[in-house]
């Protein structure tokens, strides 16, 4: 499923975030990424959907092979591997319905595809009846909500979130995380990056844990181990 070898990742300015680092993630797993600032969290993260590259080393994700990669071959990645951000990145003058549909738009599905599958990601996260609002008439929790919908429109087997419940209040975060369990029931593998030891101690899973751009711990049913 993930695959990363000897993995280095040096930036221009000499800092080295990522530090020979070996992981194996199979299908269906739910993973926690932790670790204080700096750690080399977001780096690890983003080269899984090749928003970094790695100075060295090899990055295998399903059948890509992300450091001999194509440009051309980046968006039949990105329909694999979908993505959540802390900031929700919605577009603000489509709809709710817009906004989900618009993934399944950009890699050309029929439009009755895309209509009954909007529907059916909106129905699983709760914002059915909302289809017709925008971004800016929804709660934070909702637009994360929405951001959720559109990563898993292309049904893609991995999901990577950057920090989902950084933003929210405690109550909208369990929510959240409510979500992420189902689709992570439903089969997607997922990948959470998070500072929030709450969940992580309270909703086991595997546990990754990067400091100095090493996997210091990995941890099945693990703990946060962080102060918080």
């Amino acid at each position: 499923m993930i695959e990363m070898s000897n993995v280095y990742k040096k930036y221009s300015n000499g800092i080295t975030a990522i530090n020979g680092l070996n992981i194996k993630i199979d299908q269906g797993e739910f993973v926690y990424v932790v670790g204080p600032s700096g750690a080399g969290k977001s780096t690890f993260v983003k080269m899984m959907y090749r928003e970094e590259v790695p100075t060295q080393g090899k990055i295998q994700v399903g059948k890509f092979n992300l450091v001999n990669m194509k440009q051309k071959d980046i968006p039949y990645l990105r329909r694999y591997v979908g993505v959540v951000f802390q900031d929700f990145k919605l577009l603000p003058r489509l709809t709710i319905y817009e906004n989900v549909a618009y993934a399944m738009e950009v890699v050309e599905k029929n439009p009755k595809v895309i209509q009954k599958r909007v529907l059916e990601v909106l129905e699983l996260v709760g914002l059915k009846h909302k289809v017709r609002m925008f971004p800016n008439e929804l709660s934070g929790g909702e637009q994360q909500r929405v951001a959720i919908a559109r990563a898993i429109a292309n049904m893609p087997s991995i999901l990577i979130a950057d920090e989902p419940t950084g933003n929210l209040d405690p109550e909208t975060a369990w929510e959240i995380m409510e979500v992420l369990e189902e689709i992570n029931n439903q089969g997607t593998t997922i990948i959470m990056a998070t500072h929030n030891s709450t969940i992580v101690n309270r909703m086991k899973h595997r546990v990754l844990a990067v400091e100095n751009g090493r996997i210091v711990r990995d941890q099945a049913e693990g703990e946060y181990g962080y102060e918080s």
